[in-house]
């Protein structure tokens, strides 16, 4: 056996075999979903031989992005979109990995052997990757605070698709874990109010509760008349959809103000079955769609990833309170089958590859 030095206080073990000079082959546990609605976690072996700019990386934390990984297990996608597009199944779901870096290829530079480093990259406990996808953390970083760096760009992405205005009122329909950053985004931009829309008590027990922030405890169709009533009938400036439900655009149209604007970030696996309300045109509604692999105008990930973790160091985001599970990797097949029966229950949850000793 080979082991390998983490940070500060623990050491992982990993099994290297066939250790001669013709080649070395590492094994690796993996979550997969073999097809719709099955987890298994499969030991694999990889050939780990580093190309001039790769990098060999050992997993510390993963976090369970629930409501795309959750649509990727259950498998239910219209043709035609990015969602059939891109699950194929046996498929491996995940992208939201701080790892350890163990080795760098010969070319590699910004990155060195030891580095905490993030990447968007499924849930291996070992794996290999190109050094220009992943990402340094900052010595004051920790690895629970930047395993969220992926969520946290697609977030600001939607907070600036919105171009929001200083004074303008604000709802966020769905408070999982992207509603969570959006909202704290959102107070972070100046706007006057912010209404957090979520059936789950749970989820909006999570939110901060600051002055301004208006939480309401019902599905997106219920909200108009509380929101009609708060507002004195001006209604909203902006609304995020973030469900991903095909039923809830129609009801965020419904929230806004005339000329209001309607960020969808929540990308629904069936648009077929998604309308877009009765007073779009009459009231002059702009939908507005974002997708978490695009840049913004000067904005790209980097440098949104790089904002975000001074937010967070500066204390101005705190997603702390956000992190309520964490589990062995070896767990998988009981977590996966936990969020499925009942997602409200749980917001961040994490996997400690750190727990597998061997």
């Amino acid at each position: 056996m080979l082991f390998f030095s983490y940070s500060d206080t623990y050491k992982l073990i990993t099994r290297v075999n066939n250790l001669n000079r013709g080649g070395i082959t590492m094994e690796s546990w993996n979550i997969i979903f073999t097809e719709k609605q099955k987890v298994e976690v499969q030991k694999e072996a990889f050939d780990p031989a580093l190309g001039q700019t790769e990098i060999l990386c050992a997993a510390i934390r993963s976090l369970i992005s629930t409501g795309t990984e959750l649509q990727c297990l259950r498998g239910v996608f219209d043709p035609n979109t990015n969602w059939s597009d891109w699950v194929k199944y046996p498929f491996q779901p995940g992208y939201c990995m701080v790892a350890e870096v163990l080795e760098t290829g010969s070319e590699v530079k910004g990155v060195q052997k030891g580095d905490r480093v993030f990447v968007a990259k499924s849930h291996n406990q070992f794996f290999k990757i190109d050094a220009q996808y992943a990402y340094p953390l900052p010595k004051d970083v920790s690895v629970e605070q930047g395993v969220w760096c992926s969520l946290a760009t697609t977030t600001q992405l939607g907070v600036r698709r919105a171009e929001l205005q200083l004074g303008e009122t604000v709802g966020v329909i769905g408070l999982g874990l992207l509603g969570q950053l959006v909202t704290q985004y959102l107070y972070l931009s100046g706007v006057k109010e912010i209404y957090a829309i979520d059936p789950a008590d749970s989820r909006l027990e999570l939110v901060k509760k600051r002055p301004g922030i208006h939480l309401l405890a019902m599905d997106a169709g219920k909200a108009k008349e509380e929101i009609k009533h708060k507002t004195n009938s001006r209604m909203l400036d902006v609304i995020f959809d973030i469900t991903g439900h095909p039923s809830v655009l129609a009801q965020a149209t419904q929230l806004v103000k005339p000329l209001g604007r309607v960020i969808l970030l929540g990308d629904t696996a069936t648009p077929s079955a998604q309308g877009m309300g009765s007073n779009v045109v009459s009231n002059s509604v702009s939908i507005l769609g974002i997708h978490s692999l695009m840049d913004y105008k000067e904005w790209n990930h980097p440098e949104m990833t790089k904002l975000f973790l001074s937010y967070i160091t500066q204390g101005r985001m705190d997603i702390k309170p956000l992190i309520t599970h964490r589990y062995s990797p070896l767990e998988a097949v009981e977590v996966y089958d936990s969020l499925v029966q009942n997602r409200s229950s749980a917001m961040g949850v994490l996997f400690d590859w750190t727990a597998i000793k061997s």
